[in-house]
């Protein structure tokens, strides 16, 4: 990259390549770490005549094509070169280090990195003394320079280690024509003192969006495969935006999909190609909510639901500006709080998410986990994200125990929240029956900044609508007799999650008598059913909801009476109680 090249290499290349290309100009930095979606093609050219390259050929093909010499290393092949004449020029310094080592790389060229290292500083050291342009592409350089205590690591790893840090700072390397480039999807495998390096630049590769996707869309579409025979009942355009999150080698598998088997994409097929793709990308890291159920399945809680509906459509008109970056839902258990943002799901519009277990026993791949994670929901936006039991999930800036761990996470996750160029792109779902349990950082204004509170039913029509509302989801038939009589007997303190179970054993029981489910049966299994006795701990929770409420809307009449200071004293003393026992 010549300072002439500049300009061009800022048109009809990607933004990553640019910022690489700035870096280097402003001698800020020569050595890079290319991460993130470095295993997919590469678009480049003009908009109105785009073609596509692997990351490989893009590197020594165009970006560094003006170099009088491009190697590239990975553990498994060793050293390669871009031409046959660099190849040569290269063995014709080997030869000389040879004579003065006494050793014969000349006629078998190592692929043990720390001798290849050797070997390829000497080279480098030579040809820039010549004034000669160099690029050295290092591959899977996890494998090289893995993360974890360098007093723990092994003497190759820690040898090219010092290679690396060695090249990044070496006032000869910084004055010459090079770039060092070391290849990793997450740069969260690397050793931090590599990462964290002052003259270290990391550069992330992200997956194409939605106007690459098209590009690649009509280039992919000829005469011999017109768009018709790829996708029905959508045009291109949608089908560029329900591909979102997809790399183009996973785009292409799609389109060539319906090609091959003549059978043309509908928007099933494509969420469910996607769903099963990127969940295994993510190594079943994320889930994808199904959109089968709406609001109208949610009985009760009618403010939340009518801020929600709000929201969707919101989305639908393109008002993200509009939108909170996040929500916290809380209430005490049983409220339907997990059921709800799933229901939510099926009105939104976009896809919505679930965060699984990310947390790994094995140093660093809890924070190379999240850094997969948190570039796939960038790629996947407008998306929500939803995170059930988040005060044990998202931990704590100053938990210890754990060499860091645990703060460093909540540190990323934190930081990544409140990006507000994710605002209405990336809409989190945080739910928890202990808002009082999580950090201030993430509940505060910028973050999850609306509070939305669940409560148990309030009185007897509460009761018997989500009563009435389960019956429907199990398919049981009542007439309104029959459901009057049954409703009569609901407890004061029954929740969702107890009518659930006493419909599951109303199943069981018919099930057992070889019946059909009858009120009789109903009956039988409500008169039979103990409900779990934790008053003190439902009101705990009750309380911590309501104090958590950033809506006095919503909530029940009777909480908008009490004080601040009345429902604190409260609190504190069912804390105190429950301490005790």
């Amino acid at each position: 990259m010549k300072s002439g090249t500049q300009k061009s290499l800022l048109k009809g290349y990607p933004a990553w390549a640019g910022e690489m290309a700035s870096r280097y100009l402003g001698k800020s930095a020569h050595q890079f770490i290319l991460h993130g979606n470095i295993r997919d093609k590469v678009k480049v050219g003009t908009k109105s005549s785009p073609h596509f390259l692997t990351m490989n050929a893009f590197l020594q093909e165009e970006l560094f094509a003006s170099r009088d010499a491009v190697l590239m290393y990975d553990r498994a092949t060793g050293l390669s070169f871009n031409t046959y004449s660099t190849r040569r020029d290269f063995l014709q310094t080997v030869e000389s280090y040879d004579k003065v080592s006494k050793t014969g790389y000349s006629r078998n060229l190592p692929v043990d990195p720390v001798r290849v290292a050797a070997l390829v500083e000497n080279y480098i050291m030579l040809r820039l003394a010549e004034n000669k342009s160099i690029a050295l592409i290092i591959d899977y350089a996890e494998t090289l320079i893995p993360v974890g205590e360098t007093g723990m690591t092994g003497g190759e790893d820690r040898s090219m280690l010092v290679f690396l840090q060695k090249w990044a700072q070496d006032p000869i390397f910084a004055a010459g024509d090079l770039t060092i480039v070391l290849m990793a999807e997450n740069r969260g495998d690397l050793n931090k003192a590599v990462v964290q390096h002052p003259y270290v630049a990391s550069i992330e590769v992200s997956r194409p969006d939605e106007e690459d996707r098209l590009a690649y869309i009509d280039r992919f579409t000829d005469k011999k495969r017109p768009f018709r025979s790829i996708a029905k009942g959508i045009n291109r355009q949608t089908l560029a935006k329900l591909t979102s999150g997809l790399t183009y080698t996973s785009l292409d598998g799609l389109l060539s999909m319906a090609a091959e088997h003549k059978a043309p994409l509908g928007k099933a097929e494509i969420m469910k190609f996607k769903k099963e793709r990127l969940e295994a990308e993510s190594h079943e890291l994320i889930e994808f909510l199904p959109t089968d159920r709406s609001l109208n399945d949610v009985a009760g809680h009618d403010e939340v639901k009518s801020h929600l509906r709000g929201v969707a459509k919101a989305i639908s008109k393109g008002k993200t500006d509009i939108l909170p970056m996040g929500y916290l839902v809380c209430g005490p258990v049983g409220t339907g709080k997990t059921f709800m943002v799933s229901c939510f799901a099926g009105d939104v519009g976009i896809p919505m998410v679930r965060l699984k277990n990310f947390r790994s026993q094995w140093q660093g791949v809890t924070e190379s986990n999240l850094e997969h994670i948190l570039g796939l929901l960038k790629a996947l936006a407008p998306v929500a994200v939803m995170i059930d039991e988040a005060d044990a999930y998202l931990g704590d800036r100053s938990q210890s125990g754990d060499s860091g761990v645990s703060a460093r996470v909540f540190s990323q996750i934190a930081s990544f929240m409140s990006d507000t160029t994710n605002r209405g792109r990336i809409i989190w779902f945080l739910m928890t029956a202990r808002p009082d349990l999580m950090p201030v950082d993430l509940k505060r204004q910028g973050r999850a900044e609306e509070h939305l509170v669940l409560f148990h039913p309030e009185n007897p029509e509460e009761r018997s609508r989500l009563f009435e509302l389960m019956l429907n989801r199990h398919n049981i038939p009542l007439s309104k007799d029959e459901l009057a009589e049954l409703t009569a007997f609901l407890p004061e303190r029954l929740s969702g999650a107890d009518m659930e179970a006493i419909l599951t054993r109303a199943l069981f029981l018919s099930h057992q008598k070889g019946k059909k489910v009858s009120p009789e049966i109903i009956r039988e299994a409500l008169m039979d059913f103990r409900p779990p006795e934790y008053p003190e701990e439902i009101e705990l929770q009750t309380l911590a909801a309501v104090m958590e409420a950033t809506s006095r809307t919503m909530l029940p009449q009777k909480y908008r009476e009490y004080s601040t200071q009345e429902l604190r004293r409260r609190f504190e003393e069912l804390k105190e109680n429950r301490s005790e026992l």
